[in-house]
């Protein structure tokens, strides 16, 4: 019998610190189981931070794409809510997500978030590589005490972030439980003494000390159980990495403050109070920012095929894309509603002063959806819009439309690049690029 059949489930990584035995639990493997698998320099002084802002359902295309092109372009109604921010916000239409659209509402979300084709894993669908949030964390993440940071408004979302195939980062959706994550105990305003304990070094040491063990463990795994425990093994090391920031002096931002307490806005007649609830995480993931307790944040307001029901809409969200009759005046309050939802998130970001500017001013935002009009499932005339400055490094205020529906993938390898990250090209297949668009680019 080989090594790899004498594991089992109480099998634990080993190794000496400081002449203690330390243990790591390991995750599960395919192994345990039976057969059936039962960057620019920061010229204003502040960081660059990305966030990636998704909801479901798509828009309007009449309602949406603005006539004008360039700096003279009018919103329409579904962006009539985001009026006040023309000056930091652009519009990108005519795009086109080039994978295959073979899952109505994940194709294009994968296609453009990731890069790459959606994949069939027994029966579900799954991204094969990490999205773009990831990518940004893997370079900006490492400075701050959270990596990055994952939040729902709609109860239980389940977001698209992954690190890779089958791994997806599960968002937080309760907004008193991400409080307590980010602002809790732990949580410390700058000019605060750093948290020292002793036992934080010794949980901080256990990874050094197991990694001889990990590695010859590695060898006797499978290709599929070798991923898992690479994966568990970066996140008990962003752990580790946590713990090292809490050691750490605060950084001095002037703006930084903990936010009051929250409490999850109760249902009303089955009915989540939408609003109420993207107005509590916009004012955490502002403050998580100035903070600087991450520089990367996905906020997914709600899931592709998404069916809440909002205020006094007679059947849930996806099922009015199809049903609803006539030109859907339900389906258009909704959409505007999350744009209110979203003018709310760019208001509280610009309302954090940084220097000469503002939090907004050192940020780019990416936002989008699933599908252009959801009725049709398409993902040519993808929904996008940018908002934030980058540094300096990205226009605002412009619609740039594309004739010729060239690839959406251009728009995240603009943003990355905006922040600095070196990347000649995003994905691979047939949403691989290495073009920007220098439309939205500063000229240096």
């Amino acid at each position: 019998m080989s090594m790899t059949r004498r594991l089992n489930r109480r099998t634990v990584l080993k190794g000496i610190s400081g002449g203690a035995l330390l243990t790591l639990a390991l995750p599960p493997l395919e192994t345990f189981m039976n057969q059936h698998g039962t960057a620019y320099a920061q010229e204003s002084g502040f960081p660059n931070r990305f966030c990636l802002f998704s909801w479901g359902n798509g828009v309007h295309p009449e309602k949406w794409i603005p006539d004008a092109v360039g700096d003279t372009w009018v919103p329409k109604s579904q962006l009539a809510p985001l009026s006040g921010h023309l000056d930091t916000l652009s519009v990108l239409s005519g795009f086109e997500v080039k994978a295959p659209n073979n899952d109505a509402h994940t194709s294009g979300p994968c296609g453009l978030l990731s890069g790459r084709p959606l994949l069939n894993s027994g029966g579900s669908f799954t991204f094969t590589g990490p999205s773009v949030d990831q990518m940004v964390a893997a370079t900006l993440g490492g400075d701050t005490q959270f990596r990055s940071i994952e939040l729902g408004v709609e109860e239980n979302v389940s977001g698209l972030s992954f690190n890779t195939t089958d791994s997806r980062n599960p968002p937080e959706s309760d907004p008193a439980a991400l409080f307590a994550r980010l602002f809790g105990q732990n949580f410390r305003e700058p000019g605060a003494a750093p948290i020292l304990d002793p036992k934080l070094a010794l949980r901080r040491s256990v990874l050094d000390a197991v990694m001889e063990n990990a590695g010859q463990l590695r060898g006797r795994l499978g290709r599929n159980d070798q991923l898992r425990l690479d994966q568990h093994l970066n996140a008990v090391r962003e752990l580790e990495l946590r713990i090292a920031r809490l050691e750490e002096s605060p950084p001095n931002l002037a703006a930084c403050s903990r936010p009051p307490m929250v409490r999850k806005p109760p249902d009303i007649d089955g009915r989540p109070q939408m609003a109420e609830r993207a107005a509590i995480m916009n004012e955490l993931s502002a403050m998580a920012f100035a903070c600087d307790l991450t520089r990367v944040l996905s906020y997914w307001y709600s899931d592709p095929l998404s069916d809440t029901l909002y205020f006094d809409a007679a059947a849930g969200h996806h099922q009015l894309t199809h049903d609803e009759p006539g030109d859907m005046p339900t389906v258009d309050r909704i959409t505007t509603a999350i744009m209110s939802d979203f003018a709310d998130f760019l208001d509280k970001l610009k309302a954090v002063p940084e220097g000469d500017g503002t939090l907004l001013d050192h940020m780019v935002i990416l936002a989008t959806t699933d599908v252009s009009y959801a009725r049709t499932h398409q993902i040519d005339e993808y929904p996008i819009l940018v908002a934030g400055g980058a540094n300096g490094r990205l226009k605002g205020g412009i619609h740039f439309r594309s004739e010729t529906k060239e690839n959406a993938c251009q728009v995240p390898l603009t943003l990355i690049r905006s922040l600095g990250i070196t990347m000649d090209t995003y994905g691979s297949g047939p949403d691989e690029t290495s073009s920007s668009v220098s439309a939205l680019e500063v000229n240096t």
